[in-house]
């Protein structure tokens, strides 16, 4: 197969839905041989790549068994992509801090004001933290960890893109959504450093708002004031995502290191 990423094989990570699945069919569109891992076993085989694998990246043994496959399967690793992300966990306060938000809408819609404060931090429970930041950080550490070990011992270069969010620089989401994402890009911007030698690049991406399944979740007001805020008055496709993932993978970025791509339609500057 012909293309920029002709010969190459890669892991994408949340692969089975949204940008996760975008970025599967645009690396093989450009001619790499494509893992998507996901949780959802099914979703990763239909996403369009080569190679479909359950993986729970909060699991680091499952990790390692799935890059090790996918190391089987194409005989080389090149491209690593940590999309898998979560904005929500079991006992994070979601639910009270919707439910708040519901209510003060309805009595700003009824009244022109509201005296509701919504609170989520007061909500969050431990499990519910350490949930997101186990999906979002220990997930993409174990990903960069194993991959690295693998190009380390087959001797080749390769190029790792981590997924953060606008939210980073912004500060807009939940406390620990924010703080995984922002410490995606401290995580990126070290390994850059380290792995240099190895010629193994590290950057990310940090999209805006994005067109995907975990908008679904989000009350349409949010939805409405996220498109407000975007200067070119749209959320993004997970298309524009993939492209800018396809563009630090490949040769055009051999000297892009360490940078974070971000993908926002200028709603926020870093």
């Amino acid at each position: 197969m012909s293309g920029k990423l002709a010969g190459r094989a890669a892991v994408v990570t949340g692969a089975g839905r949204g940008i996760g699945q975008a970025i599967v069919q645009r690396l093989t569109e450009d001619g790499a041989r494509v893992a998507a891992l996901d949780m959802d076993e099914a979703a990763a085989k239909a996403s369009g790549a080569e190679l479909g694998l359950q993986c729970n990246v909060a699991d680091s043994a499952d990790v390692a068994r799935c890059i090790r496959a996918a190391r089987a399967a194409f005989g080389r690793l090149d491209i690593a992509v940590n999309n898998a992300g979560t904005g929500r966990a079991d006992g994070d306060g979601s639910d009270a801090f919707y439910e708040a938000m519901g209510r003060r809408n309805a009595e700003l819609a009824e009244q022109g004001s509201s005296d509701i404060v919504v609170d989520h931090l007061i909500h969050m429970g431990d499990e519910g933290w350490a949930g997101v930041l186990a999906v979002n950080l220990n997930g993409t550490f174990y990903v960069c960890r194993e991959f690295t070990r693998v190009l380390a011992e087959d001797g080749n270069p390769g190029a790792i893109i981590n997924i953060s969010s606008t939210s980073a620089q912004s500060g807009e989401g939940s406390a620990h959504y924010v703080a995984s994402k922002a410490a995606v890009i401290g995580l990126t911007r070290q390994l850059a450093r380290e792995l240099a030698p190895r010629q193994i690049r590290v950057n990310a991406v940090a999209p805006g708002p994005t067109n995907t399944p975990i908008m679904h979740g989000i009350p349409d007001e949010w939805i409405k004031a996220m498109e407000a805020s975007v200067p070119l008055g749209r959320m993004a496709q997970p298309s524009e995502i993939a492209a800018a993932v396809a563009y630090l993978a490949s040769d055009d970025a051999s000297f892009v290191n360490g940078s974070v791509l971000v993908a926002n339609g200028a709603s926020y500057y870093f």
